[in-house]
């Protein structure tokens, strides 16, 4: 691959799965590509359907919270410094709307507003404290949808019917109203671009909600997650705009951004 210019350069990753791995969320393998990002004072834009609580303490721990977040998948933006806390207006409404529909598929629904904290943590695998900024939501509701596919079409048919949209995840399916990580991309890199500095945009991601992102970025990176389906053959593949990754999660991250200054590390 040949190096891009660092000075153009910006980076949007997914989370969990991609930059983390995902079963023990660790970063480490990560660490060399992490810190050649610093170096090169290249942004890194963390993308996930993590919660703003959830995404500022990990921006600061990775040292780029200077940068803004792209949070509950791309249904906000934490600004750059910006801690979690803010209002949860439009979370009500989406709860408002799920309990508006008919029982037999909201029951078939199950959200974190619907789960104790113990419940979430057990279900995502995080520590108490963390499982509990993952219910502070403010803009989206992720879930489990326990239904066939006829229903589970249905279910979205309704909410989209209110502006709501469900995008699969690689671990739950997520409600929101309308905007997603690839158009809170394009928000950020405009902030980024000037008439005499265009932008190179970056993105990896390992999951259906993801593809958006993916496509609409000058260079997108497919990290494999063989914890469920991933993502299936995309047209910018052919012509190299997309590549796809050998190794899962951090390390095949970490492959992927090392050659984007045309560092060689073996996967």
């Amino acid at each position: 691959m040949t190096a891009i210019r660092h000075d153009r350069l910006i980076v949007f990753t997914d989370l969990d799965g991609t930059l983390l791995d995902h079963e023990t969320y660790s970063h480490a393998a990560a660490a060399e590509a992490l810190a050649a990002l610093k170096s090169h004072g290249v942004p890194l834009v963390l993308a996930s359907s993590k919660t703003a609580s959830e995404i500022a303490p990990l921006r600061a721990e990775l040292g780029f919270e200077h940068c803004e977040a792209i949070v509950e998948n791309g249904a906000g933006i934490l600004d750059p410094h910006q801690t979690g806390d803010g209002s949860n207006e439009v979370h009500q409404r989406l709860l408002d709307a799920l309990g508006g529909l008919p029982p037999a598929l909201r029951n078939r629904f199950e959200g974190f507003s619907d789960w104790s904290v113990e419940q979430v943590a057990s279900r995502t695998h995080l520590p108490l404290d963390q499982a509990k900024m993952a219910k502070q939501r403010q803009f989206s509701e992720p879930g489990l949808w326990s239904g066939d596919e006829a229903q589970r079409d249905k279910f979205k048919a309704l909410l989209q019917k209110q502006g709501i949209s469900a995008l699969q995840g690689g671990r739950f399916m997520t409600l929101s109203f309308g905007s997603d990580k690839a158009q809170r991309m394009i928000d950020i890199i405009e902030r980024y671009s000037t008439p005499e500095r265009k932008t190179f945009a970056v993105a990896l991601g390992d999951a259906g909600n993801d593809i958006k992102m993916l496509e609409a970025a000058d260079l997108g990176f497919i990290i494999p997650n063989s914890s469920h389906r991933g993502i299936g053959p995309l047209a910018g593949e052919a012509s190299g705009r997309i590549v796809r990754e050998t190794a899962e999660g951090p390390a095949g991250w970490n492959h992927a951004v090392l050659g984007l200054f045309n560092i060689t590390r073996n996967t």
